[in-house]
């Protein structure tokens, strides 16, 4: 396993074909700045482009994993540079989202606001027991900008995530599992060997389907069924034609582990 720091705020680890980025902001809970979102939106642009990567687990540090954006930043600055701020949070979340890779967020702590957004990028969501999890933006007079209204609603429904969002309330781990939001919780010790395994078993899986049964699901969400369906069939039959599907075929019959290379 191999680390380097690409921010000041950013740790990078790569183990095979899996990486972790862990947000190093201990003092701040995590608290994004224009900075690091600037730095997030970086390292995912230059992730979609790399091929060797299957799974990628974004985690923090100490007791927050992102504790929302950092407010301090709100206090007297423009309307101008507000927006500036926004945008480019929608931005990062949006290339998060949309990576090819399958993401897992492991939040450690409390993920309130931009730090709950971040996280419903991610395919999966898994929780440490001791997680706080919500959107209390409303209790500054604001609401969400970075998909927090959207993505959640889209989990939980439209009735709940009202609930969440209107109270600004934090929800517990076991309730984010209850709902839909997380899909594990786990002690505190163990969140992170739990991320890598769930890691591990999906990096052994071949690439190209891998990939594909991701925008399957994500490009299908608004899609009427019948067009879904097509989709879904044109996917397989691409797959059909890899090198890895004969692969995977051949491997089960001679009852051997298959060898994907992606391709």
């Amino acid at each position: 396993m191999t680390e380097e720091r690409i921010h000041p705020n950013l740790v990078l680890t790569r183990r095979d074909a899996i990486k972790e980025l862990r947000i190093d902001r201990e003092a701040a809970l995590g608290a994004l700045n224009f900075e690091i979102m600037d730095a997030l939106g970086d390292f995912a642009r230059s992730l979609a482009d790399d091929g060797d990567c299957r799974v990628l687990i974004i985690t923090g540090t100490g007791k927050g994993f992102v504790a929302g954006a950092d407010i301090a930043g709100y206090h007297g600055v423009s309307q101008t540079e507000f927006d500036r701020f926004q945008r480019r949070s929608r931005k990062t979340f949006d290339e998060i989202a949309a990576l090819p890779q399958i993401t897992i967020c492991a939040v450690n702590g409390y993920a309130l606001g931009g730090g709950l957004e971040l996280a419903l990028c991610c395919d999966f969501i898994l929780v440490s027991e001791k997680a706080r999890l919500g959107l209390p933006e409303i209790k500054l007079g604001l609401l969400p900008g970075g998909g927090g209204t959207q993505r959640i609603q889209r989990l939980i429904g439209p009735m709940r995530t009202k609930e969440i969002l209107l109270t600004g309330r934090l929800m517990q781990a076991v309730e984010a599992v209850e709902c839909g939001i997380a899909l594990k919780s786990l002690p505190c010790g163990e969140l992170l060997d739990g991320a890598r395994e769930l890691a591990d078993r999906l990096a052994a899986q071949a690439p190209l389907a891998l990939a594909e049964g991701k925008r399957l699901v994500d490009d299908s969400i608004d899609t009427p069924l019948s067009a879904g369906l097509t989709f879904e069939q044109r996917v397989l039959g691409a797959l059909f034609a890899t090198e890895d599907a004969k692969e995977g075929i051949a491997a089960f019959l001679e009852k051997r582990n298959p060898d994907f290379r992606g391709k």
